[in-house]
């Protein structure tokens, strides 16, 4: 049932890249996509930055299953629909990536997926909803205030993962 979690973390753990602690960041000191505060939420709560840098590959992978692909049931969405609603997730929150992809398919607008979204979403284009999700989620994006500093990346990083969610949906 998990057949993709692999392959879409990697895609993921490709956009998010290693150490960062940028002050105009609201999310804070990261560590591959993991920030301080859910590292210590989800992991080790008196966690410190040097404990966040050295987060092992099995505390990472408890993270995003548990608290990303599992609140966006990733497993029992189609292919390349699993990764674009994930990656949105690890961006910028699993609820409101479970909202966005609600309305992407027209489902009620809970941000929690049962199986109303799931019959919705098994009843309508993959191609289709990765295109809505994906263009929702950048115009999401670009009204953020620190849309003029990340901006750029943000829209590299949705463009890639609409190509990517799209060949998968394509396979």
């Amino acid at each position: 049932m998990d057949r993709n979690f692999a392959r879409a973390l990697s895609l993921v753990l490709a956009n998010e890249g290693g150490w960062s602690d940028n002050p105009a960041d609201p999310g804070g000191a990261t560590m591959k996509g993991v920030t301080l505060a859910n590292f210590r939420r989800y992991v080790k709560p008196n966690a410190t930055k040097a404990d966040l840098r050295a987060i092992s590959d099995a505390q990472l992978g408890t993270v995003y299953r548990r608290f990303y692909w599992d609140a966006v049931v990733g497993a029992e969405l189609p292919d390349g629909v699993d990764y674009a609603a994930f990656d949105f997730a690890v961006n910028s929150g699993p609820g409101r990536a479970a909202k966005y992809l609600q309305a992407a398919v027209g489902a009620v607008q809970d941000g929690r997926i049962g199986p109303a979204t799931l019959a919705a979403v098994n009843a309508a284009s993959k191609e289709a909803i990765i295109d809505r999700l994906c263009d929702a989620r950048l115009a999401f994006l670009e009204r953020l205030p620190t849309w003029p500093t990340f901006g750029r990346g943000w829209d590299a990083r949705v463009g890639a993962v609409r190509r990517q969610a799209l060949a998968l949906a394509r396979q």
